[in-house]
């Protein structure tokens, strides 16, 4: 009996989710032995071609990681779309736009005059930027287009299932992998992880008192941590509330506060929305200058609260190319 045909392919991305395919180390052995891997082009020589003439609907799931930025990107991700039963969306970045995304804040035209010509680092004395076309000693040369804007995947194509985290887990990769492999997947369109808070299971939501109440927002580097303490109760923002549960708590673990990377629940629209409300409730003052007091260590409100969901939310969504 043939294997079932999976794939991989790497968008707009740091890389990282493709280290954590590598990370599952032995657990990847019989995920190796029980599917044929048809397209990696990060870890083995596969060409588009390879993928352009097999047949449609012939690969069982293709898992695909990044944002889209590119003309590439939305070709890529439309391909896989057409060549596979079932697409899943691999990490932050795919889901959600992830970090790639909080450039939705500013523009094509910005980015260009940041990397070209200001930075201190490049030597650029023509002022020339990257073309789309461009003829060498008589050869066309060609570029992907770079877009305006930062799309999730569902942007661009129909996405069937999400694998949250910046990267995914090892364990929510096995359990995902596996449910496919055995059939025991949740209806589509489902976040492959607990539709709750991450504050549900975190080993310190004991520590908050009834009445939560938060002086000056501190950032990580401004004290010293207390391991045992709610992080929100020592002044530190932690996107606990607003954050899906199913990462284990690594963050926490390493004395470090959640930063969203599993993104909202089902119920909530607007991860960073969501994780303001929760602290307009908690932050003390009274007047705009307490609360402009407060907040005084809130110095990157948006890579703070839309760190990796700014292509899903209100903010950073609305803006599409051509518009």
């Amino acid at each position: 009996m043939a294997k079932p045909k999976i794939a991989f392919y790497w968008c707009a991305s740091c890389g990282g989710c493709e280290e954590a395919i590598v990370d599952l180390a032995e657990q990847i052995l019989p995920v190796v032995e029980a599917v044929d891997i048809v397209f990696w082009p990060c870890a083995m020589d596969f060409k588009t071609r390879d993928i352009e003439q097999m047949a449609n609907g012939s690969i069982a799931v293709a898992f695909i990681n990044g944002a889209v930025r590119t003309s590439e990107q939305e070709h890529m991700a439309k391909l896989m779309r057409q060549k596979s039963g079932l697409v899943v969306a691999f990490g932050s970045c795919a889901g959600l736009g992830g970090i790639p995304a909080l450039a939705n804040l500013t523009s094509r035209k910005k980015i260009f005059e940041a990397s070209y010509h200001d930075c201190p680092s490049v030597f650029n004395p023509d002022g020339v930027e990257p073309k789309t076309e461009v003829v060498v000693d008589g050869h066309k040369l060609t570029l992907p287009t770079f877009y305006e804007t930062v799309y999730k995947l569902d942007d661009v194509i129909t996405v069937d299932y999400y694998l949250p985290g910046c990267p995914p887990t090892t364990d929510i990769i096995v359990n995902a992998i596996n449910a496919i492999l055995e059939g025991k997947l949740p209806p589509k369109g489902a976040v492959l992880s607990p539709d709750k808070s991450l504050c549900s299971s975190c080993k310190l939501n004991d520590t908050k008192p009834d009445q939560v109440c938060i002086g000056p927002i501190k950032r990580i580097i401004d004290i010293i941590a207390d391991p045992e303490k709610c992080f929100l109760t020592q002044g530190l923002i932690c996107m606990g509330p607003a954050t899906r549960d199913g990462c284990g708590a690594l963050c926490i673990q390493g004395n470090m506060p959640c930063t969203g990377c599993f993104g909202p629940t089902d119920s909530c629209r607007d991860q960073g929305g969501k994780m303001i409300s929760s602290l307009g409730g908690i932050l003390e003052g009274e007047d705009r200058d307490s609360l402009q007091k407060a907040t005084k260590g809130l110095v990157d409100p948006s890579g703070t609260f839309y760190r990796y969901s700014m292509s899903a939310s209100l903010l950073g969504s609305a803006r599409k190319e051509g518009e």
